[in-house]
């Protein structure tokens, strides 16, 4: 069903300027999508939004289409326009996708040698190790992403990468690992299997860096499916990231 919220009280007081309305409301609108500020099934009405901006209702319906061809909104006909909430088919078809190009990234960022992101990498890594230890899921939570983005920045591949944060979009993949790193254990494992990567990549080892990402997102897939089905165990060992 879907959710009867609206936008209209996040948005209220913040009138948007520039070159580009369009533009603007798109970026506005994505981020708090990805973000988790507006959950999925979170009706955004045209006319609200465009109060709640400041602009006419134009650009608020063309960043709704830009979005829907995103795959971050559903424009229903005569019914609305909702925050997508994406289905268990379309989230393994999503972390399927995931699962190609970070491997690909991690191949490519293997046979580029002694690049600057390596080392960017073992210092997020020894944050990450300090927020386990302290079990600040909120930092590791935004360390996992640090790591994931610097590995996708090392493979120095635009195509790649724009493809791959269309998909990351698609996910709204804040969300899912904010709830798996709350399952027991999940965020140690997450954080050895980082840290293997970093491992095949500083050895140059493209087969191996691939393979292990590819195997850690597979995990992180299973551990999340897990996590969504509500008769799964609740000691199971859950994750996502």
């Amino acid at each position: 069903m879907p959710d009867t919220r609206d936008a209209g009280q996040a948005f209220r007081k913040q009138p948007l300027r520039g070159t580009s309305v369009r533009s603007r409301v798109i970026s506005e609108l994505r981020g708090r999508i990805i973000s988790g500020e507006l959950a999925p099934g979170t009706s955004l009405s045209e006319i609200v939004l465009s109060e709640a901006f400041g602009v006419s209702r134009t650009p608020v319906r063309e960043a709704l289409k830009q979005l829907q061809t995103e795959g971050l909104v559903n424009i229903r006909p005569r019914v609305g326009t909702f925050v997508s909430a994406p289905s268990r088919r379309e989230i393994t078809e999503l972390f399927q996708m995931k699962e190609l190009l970070e491997g690909a990234a991690a191949r490519l960022l293997a046979q580029r040698g002694r690049v600057p992101e390596l080392e960017e990498l073992a210092d997020n890594l020894a944050r990450a190790d300090a927020a386990v230890a302290d079990g600040d899921q909120e930092r590791y939570a935004e360390l996992v992403h640090e790591f994931h983005d610097l590995v996708m920045r090392g493979a120095d591949n635009a195509k790649l990468a724009d493809h791959y944060r269309t998909l990351m979009n698609q996910l709204a993949y804040h969300r899912l690992v904010h709830t798996s790193l709350s399952q027991p254990g999940r965020p140690t494992r997450s954080e050895s299997e980082h840290h293997h990567v970093l491992e095949l990549v500083r050895a140059k080892d493209g087969d191996g860096a691939e393979r292990v990402m590819r195997e850690h997102v597979r995990a992180s897939h299973r551990a999340l499916m897990d996590s969504l089905d509500p008769q799964a165990s609740p000691t199971a060992p859950r994750a996502a990231d």
